[in-house]
């Protein structure tokens, strides 16, 4: 575990420092062997790429961690913006240098540091990331919906979560499920929309190789996102994994990781 250095338990008020902070990290592999950190989309936390983490651990050193405002990073007082998301990503890294791979919303995190401090970072991977700030991207995403119609965010978290997984398997959650799913609204509000109204990077800015990932069957703005974000960022790669959605990572890792070892391999 590495513990945060800056913007953590420490420096929140009493009644808040209850959680591990945003930017502790799980780490699973080989000391030695080569870094990969993954980084989780909005609504997510580091569990979520578990799978992806134990097809790769065997030869790398993995991190994940729970962004700040989900899973263990909960509470927490913020700001949910990039600069912050940043920030944290840096504490995980501890100066090392890595491999980047970031699901939807944590591909904005890694291009955001890549453009930082890309002298941390190898190679950047995003799968199906979203670049809500353009103007063609729809506000009807289960995000876009969540950041129009709900000004509470337990309310607005719940929209979410039943917009992506459905109303079935939500009301089938266990209470303190949806109980800390809900809590997680505050971070989820925050950072969508921070990410609409601000360009996370800027693709002159990105000058690391950067390979952008999409599912056969994802969404059409997903699709398009991630060909405009090849056809803006120098040098950027397209792979599509065959019969993957958004959520790729966890029900397609085999092929995901094999993604992540041939970059891994070639930078």
């Amino acid at each position: 575990m590495r513990p945060m250095t800056s913007g953590g338990a420490s420096d929140l008020p009493a009644a808040l420092a209850t959680a591990p902070a945003a930017g502790t990290a799980a780490e699973a592999g080989p000391e030695s062997a080569p870094l990969v950190v993954l980084i989780h989309g909005s609504m997510d936390r580091s569990a979520g790429l578990l799978k992806l983490s134990r097809r790769l651990d065997g030869d790398h050193r993995v991190a994940r961690y729970d962004r700040r405002g989900y899973g263990r990073a909960v509470p927490h007082s913020g700001p949910f913006d990039m600069a912050g998301q940043v920030d944290d990503l840096l504490t995980v890294m501890g100066g090392r240098c890595g491999l980047l791979f970031g699901h939807s919303y944590g591909g904005n995190v890694a291009l955001a540091l890549a453009m930082r401090c890309p002298e941390l970072v190898r190679a950047v991977i995003v799968y199906e990331s979203p670049l809500s700030w353009l103007p063609w991207w729809p506000t009807t995403t289960a995000g876009g919906e969540a950041l129009d119609g709900a000004a509470d965010p337990a309310y607005a978290a719940e929209r979410f979560m039943r917009r992506l997984v459905g109303d079935e398997k939500w009301r089938r959650l266990p209470p303190g499920t949806r109980a800390a799913r809900r809590r997680e609204g505050v971070a989820m509000l925050g950072e969508l929309a921070d990410l609409r109204a601000h360009p996370p990077w800027h693709p002159a800015s990105v000058r690391v190789p950067v390979t952008a990932m999409r599912g056969s069957g994802g969404a059409d703005h997903h699709r398009r996102g991630v060909a405009h974000l090849v056809d803006v960022v120098a040098g950027a790669s397209l792979v599509e994994i065959d019969g993957a959605r958004h959520f790729g990572p966890n029900t397609h890792p085999d092929e995901v990781a094999a993604v992540i070892r041939d970059v891994a391999a070639d930078s």
